[in-house]
């Protein structure tokens, strides 16, 4: 989980909770942001715009779920991640913190590490859902991006010819299926141009010498697969 860029308010009226939750996510890499009580809370969500808040929900003068509350009806929050930190175990307390917008909770006392594994996966959560979006895949140090035409491994950018992008995209596009040759010459080249077979096997080819990734498996006598 890359941390570089990311913002996080902890809001907690507890300085020593404050403290060990800002030393553990500074550590992390993360941009972190305190608050003590549900005013200053509110203040400082509004000032830094952070990607995720951890909130008490038993702090002065607001508690967590109306910090919560008033920020989920700001155009700016709708998405922001929230984490509620709460003393009350009992299911109804922890149903209405997520009914009210949060999207996780952690009981205290608080484990620095649990927190911070939860903090990471909602991150990679949304990431995925980016990725989704824009179509980007991500298959461990392969990043394939058709909005910028753009292949890395391992950050290193791979120069390919468009026909090797849209091959490899397609095959890395459904990871273990099996693509027979006639579908990837209609997918890739389309039914009004001939090509012959070993036009895809020259492609194959040449996207394994430009990747140096042994990543497509030849299905002898049907087709070819990507594996992870």
């Amino acid at each position: 989980m890359d941390a570089k860029g990311k913002k996080i308010l902890i809001a907690d009226d507890e300085p020593d909770i404050l403290e060990i939750i800002e030393y553990n996510l500074a550590t992390e890499g993360y941009e972190v942001i305190t608050a003590k009580d549900g005013d200053e809370a509110l203040a400082r969500a509004r000032q830094a715009k952070p990607d995720l808040i951890i909130l008490d929900i038993m702090m002065p003068k607001k508690s967590g779920v109306e910090v919560c509350e008033i920020l989920r009806t700001q155009p700016a929050f709708k998405d922001t991640l929230i984490i509620f930190l709460t003393a009350l175990n009992d299911e109804k307390s922890q149903m209405k913190g997520l009914d009210t917008g949060a999207d996780d909770y952690v009981n205290k006392p608080i484990s620095p590490k649990l927190l911070l594994s939860r903090v990471n996966a909602l991150f990679r959560r949304v990431s995925k859902k980016d990725d989704a979006a824009t179509g980007v895949l991500a298959i461990d140090q392969l990043v394939i991006d058709p909005q910028k035409f753009n292949v890395t491994v391992a950050g290193e950018e791979k120069v390919l010819a468009k026909k090797e992008f849209e091959l490899l995209y397609l095959l890395a596009s459904r990871p273990g299926r099996v693509f027979l040759r006639n579908e990837i010459l209609n997918q890739v080249w389309g039914n009004e141009v001939i090509v012959g077979d070993r036009t895809i096997d020259v492609h194959i080819r040449k996207i394994r010498q430009k990747l140096g990734l042994d990543c497509i498996t030849t299905v002898k006598g049907v087709g070819y697969k990507f594996d992870v």
